[in-house]
């Protein structure tokens, strides 16, 4: 645990990549096998499930800090991270303890199977057993919001320069419903089974957004285009007559489509297919907010299935006959794709995404414009010589996505952010106008420059009319353009909509409160883009 705590630090001290990537490296190099594996499923997502509510770790920490739990409470959001304010209120510890990082992540996950008092006399032992650091990251790990500030990418990195095993293969390693529990770092990293999991997929190939001009991507002929459809990007996994269903933040959504089931009556197994999964109804694409009430579900009732049929529209191939063809450039990934669908019959739940002609790059943005008439997002680009890479490179494949919606907005609420935002007001809630009333549609926490956030804060610590717990009222006085990428009907929001991926994208100084936007024009986007 000390190496891990060591690490920890290390890695939240600076933002360089390098020294992020060495410092990784060095401890892959030294650790026991069981603590690598576990620090390879933290990076990536795998998380022992919490034990504990964070208010009783918070009363615990008051308690044997001797302070009341309301000076607790303020610090916290001064702190902004609850495992370190309760690491730096708890008085020096009285012993010490020389356990392994899987140790201890197995003396948090046992505390589920224990009585309250006992839970809690375990964790005062703990806490009086660990140093500062320590404390830290046993905290962090108890309360599950467990961040490094380190990719999987670049962890792959290091662990590629720790076992000398290239990158991309490591990648394709770690992809799967794997977790500590179920295999060793002998057998996921340095000696896999290819037959082991026939459900493993590849790892996503991501776009940059393309921030130029897209004439200065150079000779048309070089370039592949089609249609950046508005789903979830999935991975069709066919292997051993079933079907399995990745998303790309790799949670495995087989069972929310069941569609999907008949696939392997009429495509070889051995196949793989990157693709969107979309709801599909008259041989057309529908808005997102279509395909949202499929999602989080793990059963689909019948009656959904009707109303919101899915099929996935194929970009890409990955396997085929059970052969991993990504190296191939994309245009011969492509043609066999086509020759794979053109077999496929029309109940089948399988669509190709069509390639768009363009004589010039004018041609192409007039395709773009047109794009959230067909409930896309966009364009993508990919060179007709690219192989399907691993992760987010840029070169090779861009996404020409239409300029965000934007609606201007008054400021209502303000809270503090967390970790090194913990003494700034980042998170923001906004109002548009209701006749002669604010009404709350949507939050937002990103787009402003760090100088924006600190004149902000410094402003809402002078304006804050009532306080909510973390959550201060300020006067509504500001009036931001607030950019979003989709609008859908929401019976959960006062407002009756709700936006996808919204953030600040102007500071409208020049605007009075008087002349923001009101419901009834939220509402005509809503009729226009639904």
């Amino acid at each position: 645990m000390k190496s891990f705590a060591a690490l920890f630090s290390a890695l939240d001290q600076t933002t360089r990549t390098n020294e992020k990537v060495a410092a990784l490296a060095a401890y892959f190099a030294i650790a026991p096998d069981s603590d690598r594996l576990w620090t390879i499923a933290l990076m990536s997502g795998r998380r022992p499930k919490r034990t504990v509510t964070t208010t009783r770790l918070r009363e615990w920490a008051a308690e044997q800090a001797e302070i009341p739990l309301w000076l607790f409470e303020e610090s916290y959001p001064i702190v902004g991270d609850l495992a370190e304010t309760i690491a730096l209120v708890l008085p020096a510890p009285n012993g010490s303890a020389d356990k392994t990082l899987t140790a201890w992540i197995n003396e948090i996950r046992s505390l589920a199977t224990v009585e309250e008092d006992v839970r809690k006399t375990r964790i005062l032992e703990a806490w009086d057993h660990l140093e500062t650091a320590e404390r830290f990251t046993f905290n962090k790990l108890i309360t599950g919001g467990f961040r490094m500030g380190v990719s999987q990418k670049l962890m792959t990195r290091a662990l590629s320069k720790a076992t000398g095993i290239e990158e991309a293969d490591l990648a394709h390693r770690l992809m799967g419903n794997w977790s500590p529990d179920t295999t060793t770092f002998e057998d996921l990293i340095l000696a896999p089974n290819p037959d082991a999991d026939l459900s493993k997929p590849y790892p996503f190939y991501l776009a940059y957004p393309l921030d130029t001009a897209p004439n200065e991507l150079g000779d048309l002929s070089e370039w592949s285009a089609e249609h950046k459809w508005d789903g979830i990007r999935g991975q069709l996994v066919l292997r051993g007559g079933a079907y399995h269903l990745w998303s790309r933040g790799e949670e495995l959504m087989t069972d929310r489509f069941p569609e999907f089931g008949i696939l392997p009556d009429f495509i070889a197994p051995g196949t793989v297919i990157d693709g969107e999964v979309l709801v599909w109804k008259d041989e057309t694409p529908m808005p997102f907010a279509a395909l949202q009430k499929r999602i989080g579900r793990k059963t689909v009732p019948a009656k959904l299935l009707k109303d919101a049929p899915v099929i996935l529209r194929a970009y890409d191939l990955l396997e085929e006959g059970g052969i991993d063809i990504r190296a191939l450039p994309f245009a011969e990934r492509r043609a066999r794709l086509e020759a794979l669908v053109a077999q496929t019959p029309p109940e089948a739940p399988l669509r190709l995404s069509p390639r768009l002609e363009f004589a010039s790059w004018e041609d192409l943005a007039t395709e773009r414009a047109r794009s959230r008439e067909i409930a896309a997002e966009g364009v993508m680009l990919k060179k007709r010589n690219s192989p399907y890479r691993d992760g987010r490179r840029k070169g090779d494949w861009w996404k020409w996505k239409v300029d965000p919606l934007v609606i201007d907005a008054v400021m209502i609420y303000a809270q503090a952010g967390h970790g090194r935002r913990a003494n700034l007001f980042t998170d923001f809630t906004f109002a548009v106008w209701d006749g002669n009333a604010l009404v709350p549609f949507t939050k937002a926490y990103s787009g402003l420059t760090d100088a924006e956030f600190r004149e902000i804060t410094a402003w809402v610590r002078k304006n804050t009319v009532e306080r909510f717990g973390p959550v201060r009222s300020v006067t509504p006085e500001h009036v931001f353009e607030i950019a979003f990428e989709g609008i859908a009907e929401s019976t959960r929001h006062k407002s009756g909509v709700a936006l996808r991926f919204p953030r600040m994208s102007r500071w409208r100084k020049d605007k009075p409160v008087s002349e923001a936007n009101t419901l009834t024009d939220l509402k005509a986007m809503l009729d226009a883009y639904s």
